[in-house]
């Protein structure tokens, strides 16, 4: 006659199962994807203060758990990538910027109008939420030339943005990852934005 499992193996087996999920969970979190929330409007109007985004970690490289360099190269970053990094003047923070210089890039801003290589971008996504005035560094700033390693970022919203502008570079081998889509978007539930929910970035 078959005897069923006691309760102590029972117990034992939701604890195997309960740690192997934990482990599979913390595996993806690490190596493939994570989720970020946007706290703040620094890169409107892609992305809005209570999105929530998935940030594939492969990207561009991979790194071992609770280190910020990373062990092997996966790819570059592309002008126009949004990326997630540790921000450099306090690593323990997370930023979120879009890649708008590469290694090589001369890169300049004169009054409000960014220029690379000498011309004048246009980009459909940035918006300025103080236009009628000329603050320095954030609407003037003299060229520089991206370093090999490194990527120069800006927020969207060009004008309530702390950026490379202010800070530089970003290393490549610290970012965290590239996001890919919006999977949830509310300041608290009772607000939630259904139609930026699945967005692609």
């Amino acid at each position: 006659m078959k005897m069923g499992k006691t309760p102590m193996q029972q117990i034992g087996e939701y604890l195997r199962i309960i740690i192997a999920a934990l482990i599979l969970a913390a595996i993806i979190r690490t190596f493939i994807v994570q989720p970020y929330y946007i706290p703040s409007g620094s890169m409107l109007n892609t992305l809005h203060e209570g999105d929530r985004v998935l940030v594939t970690k492969f990207s561009y490289g991979i790194h071992l758990p609770f280190m910020s360099k990373e062990i092997f190269s996966t790819g570059q970053p592309k002008i126009g990538d949004i990326i997630v990094f540790p921000f450099p003047e306090d690593p323990s923070v997370d930023f979120i910027k879009r890649v708008v210089g590469l290694p090589g890039d001369v890169l300049e801003v004169r009054d409000k109008q960014f220029y690379r290589n000498g011309e004048a971008v246009k980009e459909d996504y940035v918006i300025h939420s103080d236009p009628g005035n000329i603050v320095p560094v954030r609407d003037n700033m003299a060229p520089i030339t991206v370093p090999e390693g490194k990527v120069f970022v800006m927020g969207d919203n060009r004008d309530s943005s702390r950026d490379s502008r202010y800070w530089q570079f970003v290393d490549k081998d610290t970012i965290h990852g590239k996001a890919q889509m919006i999977y949830w978007s509310s300041i608290n539930f009772k607000n939630i934005k259904w139609n930026r929910i699945g967005t692609m970035l």
